[in-house]
């Protein structure tokens, strides 16, 4: 995974780039993710690793698949086929998205609640993080019911545990020493 992520970067970096040049982060990052999905499907990750179907077929396959790129977007999947690229495209994607969420100040943060959140709470948190990070937050929400209770936020390599279960193991912890 590591080596998909080196080899995807600079791709991901050339797409930043275009698509910044173009004022165009939005619809670029739409087009990965939805390349992203086409060459997740397993027939296509069949399709590709195919010997016989040459790079031209290819790129008209998923050019085919992808619905409406632009002339730069396309030249971009004909790089990728043409180097045997294809197949990092996910990583390409999130690599992108990074980069985008960077160049727009927003912060992409992992909630894990021990319960369903509902929008008036989660709007709340959202509110509190955004004025804690100084950022626009984009938040990914999954249930843990082994938390207890509470929420686990991690933003970045920053990690908030405000879990019944973290504190649970901050007090053990404290209590050993």
């Amino acid at each position: 995974m590591t080596e998909n992520v080196t080899i995807a970067r600079p791709y991901a970096d050339a797409a930043f780039e275009l698509a910044r040049g173009a004022n165009a982060l939005g619809p670029w990052s739409e087009a990965l993710e939805r390349l992203a999905a086409i060459v997740g499907n397993d027939d296509m990750a069949t399709c590709i690793a195919d010997p016989n179907l040459s790079p031209d077929q290819l790129v008209k396959l998923v050019l085919g698949v992808a619905g409406e790129l632009t002339a730069v977007q396309q030249n971009f999947v004909r790089v990728l086929v043409d180097n045997d690229r294809l197949p990092v495209l996910p990583e390409i994607r999130d690599l992108f998205v990074l980069l985008k969420n960077g160049q727009e100040g927003v912060k992409a943060v992992q909630i894990t609640s021990a319960f369903p959140l509902d929008d008036a709470a989660l709007t709340a948190l959202k509110a509190d993080l955004e004025a804690r990070f100084k950022a626009r937050i984009e938040a990914t929400v999954s249930l843990d019911p082994e938390l207890i209770g509470g929420v686990r936020i991690a933003i970045g390599d920053e990690v908030i545990d405000a879990s019944i279960r973290g504190k649970l193991a901050d007090m053990a912890a404290a209590l050993k020493n």
